[in-house]
């Protein structure tokens, strides 16, 4: 592990010149460097203070969303990492921009060594806070990681149910099959062409009821009309709001093998094994995806709490800081972590 002095501030959102901010790069247990900002209270060194580890969301590095939610963590006492998931941002690992559930489950463990070896951080208590679709990975983490001692998400994305079931759960049997050929032929073309194409991860059909595989990312300008989802990441991903050159959100796309591995990775399968520990899930009133965080709150055992953000959508959460509940993740962390 290594930490360094900050440069070359990218940083998208409002900076708190109290809170220090440290580069650290860390290794995975597949030998991946895991790259992140290191948020560190003031007065850090003449204690041992609780720790969080942030991430998300997903195509999103931590100098956006996740890096903010560290600040303010920071802000509070505790010691906050924001890292890029492998593949990812500042992280290592090739082919670039693959997304694999295993791994990004694996990315939060890391993080939870590499502050459990920092001298000023308590290793008692370690907490994760994840951000959209790296929520189900901090979750499946939690499960295993009896190091990780509560967990807060913010509109989670299950992004395995969500790549490999469909939007609320849409996608027929016939079409399911379908899309496993498609990534068995994309498979072969990669391998053929010795490069790894860029392509969608989660599969929409046309007309015809076919996959449409041609779409790379968001567009550059949004369509008359559009999608109301596709809408909101727009506003977020591809303007001054959250543009970053780094996230794949906002000028790339995921490979387009990426969906093979969530088809058989389900994230929720020992959810339970959270409990004792508590669940935090926060969600937009008026998210596209807070279903997912209403059927994870049914899932999970107790303790666990699911907070709906009135007249919030998904990316509301993402920087809102007038319609985020810090006050009650602030509370939650404290209790928890005390």
């Amino acid at each position: 592990m290594k930490i360094s002095d900050f440069k070359d501030d990218t940083r998208i959102f409002e900076i708190y010149p109290e809170i220090e901010v440290k580069k650290a790069t860390f290794k995975n247990r597949f030998g991946i460097d895991i790259v992140g900002d290191l948020y560190l209270p003031v007065g850090y060194a003449t204690k041992k203070s609780a720790a969080i580890v942030v991430s998300g969301p997903f195509g999103a590095v931590k100098e956006q969303s996740s890096g903010l939610y560290a600040q303010e963590f920071a802000r509070w006492g505790f010691v906050a990492i924001a890292f890029d998931p492998s593949y990812t941002g500042e992280s290592g690992g090739a082919v670039r921009n693959v997304a694999s559930p295993e791994m990004f489950t694996e990315d939060y463990s890391a993080a939870v060594d590499f502050l459990g070896l920092l001298p000023y951080v308590d290793r008692e208590r370690i907490g994760a806070q994840a951000i959209c679709g790296l929520s189900g990975m901090a979750l499946t983490a939690a499960a295993t990681d009896t190091r990780i001692k509560a967990v807060a998400t913010a509109s989670m994305y299950d992004m395995s149910r969500s790549i490999s079931q469909g939007y609320r759960d849409s996608y027929t049997d016939a079409e399911k099959l379908k899309i496993r050929n498609y990534l068995g032929e994309r498979r072969w073309q990669d391998a053929a062409a010795g490069q790894y194409e860029t392509g969608p991860h989660e599969i929409l059909f046309d007309e015809n009821d076919e996959p449409l595989t041609d779409s790379h990312g968001l567009p550059d300008e949004l369509p008359e009309n559009p999608n109301p989802i596709l809408k909101v990441f727009y506003d977020y991903y591809k303007t001054k709001r959250g543009y970053h050159p780094r996230s794949i959100n906002s000028t790339s796309a995921w490979t387009a093998t990426t969906p093979q591995s969530f088809f058989s990775f389900p994230l929720m399968t020992n959810i339970k094994a959270i409990s004792p520990r508590p669940v935090l899930l926060i969600a937009g009133e008026k998210a596209h995806s807070l279903y997912w965080s209403e059927d994870v709150y049914q899932a999970a055992a107790e303790p666990k709490e699911l907070i709906v953000v009135p007249g919030a959508n998904h990316v509301d959460l993402y920087d809102r800081k007038d319609m985020i509940p810090f006050d009650r993740l602030r509370e939650f962390f404290s209790q928890n972590l005390a």
